[in-house]
């Protein structure tokens, strides 16, 4: 049986059948000792094997009969803590396999990705996770069967990703918002280069429309205090103030909680604050900053199993939902009475 025309089944197809992960199928084929699942789960993915007559491409083996079990993790930097978090859940993932990551940073301009990328084509890494913004047309096309995902970030030409799903998360904060009484809400937003930053304005949007509210009051800085604090000066000159603000990451909103305390407007009196992502720093801001607690562990060790798990040449465009949550401080609270 195939799924349609002459295509060959692939292992998301099988899954699909069988209503599992694409990870579960692979290790219920490798025979994993360590995978726990019922019987009938396991039997639901040897069933839908037979249905689709589906046989394993050798090219999504390339890590498992790698040539060194090392594979590349290139992120944007070392400032920002979500990456820590991510990288020791990818580091724990690659442990349970057998691997050895190699991990280094790319700031744009470096030229630090392009190397990357030359260990993977040059075979001294069997497989790479891209994190950090990167030149499309620098990206091994399917035609070089080698084996990369993108990590919370679309690169145009190439549908090889796995993001979180951050316009979810946005409008997570913004009902928070609204259920308190804001309706006056801005949004401190990330660079337009970056592809997170543009979900995070496009899902703040949206959620802003679908409430019959004005989408329009957004601010771009850099994901860093600095910029979050510029951006939050910009919005408090504004007539009229908004009530509410969104920041586009933990960062972002440490900034706008200084500027607003430069310019003597109280957080949440005036002002309430929440920001996507959550760090421990957050419990010790002044005040405690409330965000939206994003499955950032789930997001690192879901693309190393969708590296270790699907062919070099098969899409993959998955979005990591849950679990997104609000954590709830003390920076969020009703707006000013009267208003």
């Amino acid at each position: 049986m195939t799924t349609s025309g002459s295509r060959r089944p692939t292992m998301a197809d099988v899954a699909a059948r069988a209503g599992v992960d694409r990870a579960v199928v692979s290790r219920v084929l490798n025979a994993d000792p360590t995978l726990k699942i019922k019987d009938a789960t396991r039997g639901r993915v040897l069933a839908a094997v037979a249905e689709l007559d589906y046989r394993p491409n050798a090219i999504a083996r390339s890590l498992r009969t790698a040539r060194t079990s090392t594979f590349g993790l290139v992120i944007p930097d070392f400032a920002n803590p979500i990456w820590a978090e991510i990288v020791t859940a990818i580091e724990e993932e690659a442990d349970r396999h057998g691997l050895l990551m190699v991990t280094g940073s790319a700031r744009p301009g470096s030229g630090r990705a392009g190397h990357f990328l030359e260990l993977l084509r040059s075979g001294r890494v069997d497989g790479l996770l891209v994190a950090a913004p990167v030149a499309a047309e620098l990206l091994p096309t399917a035609r070089e069967r080698l084996a990369w995902i993108s990590l919370n970030q679309r690169i145009p030409g190439h549908d090889r990703y796995v993001l979180f799903d951050d316009p979810a998360a946005v409008e997570l904060a913004v009902d928070h918002l609204v259920g308190l009484g804001h309706r006056d809400i801005a949004h401190i937003a990330g660079p337009d280069a970056l592809d997170s930053a543009r979900r995070r304005l496009e899902g703040f949007r949206a959620a802003m429309r679908a409430r019959g509210l004005d989408a329009d009051r957004v601010v771009a800085g850099a994901y860093t205090a600095e910029g979050g604090e510029q951006a939050m000066r910009a919005l408090l000159a504004r007539a009229p103030r908004p009530t509410a603000v969104v920041a586009g990451n933990v960062a972002s909103a440490t900034g706008a909680l200084n500027a607003a305390r430069s310019a003597g407007v109280r957080v949440p009196e005036q002002v309430s604050v929440i920001a996507i992502h959550d760090l421990p720093l957050a419990h010790y801001l002044q005040p405690p900053l409330t965000t939206v607690r994003m499955p950032v562990a789930e997001l690192g060790r879901h693309a190393l199993r969708t590296l270790l798990t699907t062919a070099a040449d098969e899409d993959v465009t998955t979005v990591v939902s849950d679990p997104i949550e609000i954590v709830l401080r003390a920076s969020t609270a009703a707006p000013p009475a009267g208003l």
